[in-house]
């Protein structure tokens, strides 16, 4: 499975974009979340990742649920979890399930891009939510949001935080993805990205 992009979640979009950008990363507007009460900015990283930064999306109502990764009770920004790409996410959920790994139901999701370009995709989560073990996604034949982003950053290394890295490693080895997990006194991710004006780091 390939590394699709990093969710870098904040309760202040804009300010935690400007912030960024002042670090070296080239972040464009991606697009609202209809009924999530949540948008994005997006930058590549290279091999047809990407970094998400998302948060919420002030000209939409509040939504009736609680913003997803946990938005509405962060305090600062924060690299929430991953995303695995997948060709088609209704036998990988299987495979995985089969396996003893308990995602989620695929949940369909969909935003217009600024040149309105209609973007549809499904996803899945784990049954961990340290953010540790990805989740899965199925562009579903949309254009892939990394085509169009500007190089310039580049995804240097992602390790994972947990204070048993053994409960993780099983799912990670299920789903083929190959990230290095470190003890540590919470779960969590730490991503080092390279910029034009240096190495940035995020967790």
């Amino acid at each position: 499975m390939t590394l699709d992009h990093l969710v870098y979640a904040t309760p202040d979009l804009t300010g935690t974009v400007a912030d960024l950008r002042g670090r070296g990363i080239d972040l464009v507007p991606g697009g609202a979340h209809p009924g999530r009460g949540t948008r994005n900015h997006l930058a590549g990283l290279g091999d047809g990742a990407y970094l998400e930064v998302i948060g919420p999306d002030p000209e939409q109502e509040p939504p009736d649920e609680p913003r997803w990764f946990g938005i509405d009770h962060l305090t600062g920004p924060r690299l929430i979890t991953w995303a695995v790409r997948v060709p088609d996410l209704g036998p990988a959920l299987r495979g995985v399930r089969t396996a003893g790994d308990p995602f989620g139901d695929a949940l369909p999701m969909s935003r217009r891009r600024p040149d309105g370009v209609l973007l549809s995709w499904s996803l899945a989560f784990p049954g961990e939510d340290g953010g540790v073990v990805p989740f899965l996604i199925d562009w579903q034949g949309s254009p892939h949001p990394a085509e169009n982003l500007a190089g310039g950053t580049t995804l240097v290394s992602l390790t994972g935080v947990h204070p048993e890295p053994g409960l993780v490693a099983g799912p990670l080895a299920v789903l083929g993805a190959d990230l290095t997990v470190v003890t540590g006194p919470e779960p969590g991710l730490r991503a080092v990205l390279r910029t034009p004006t240096g190495e940035v780091v995020l967790r």
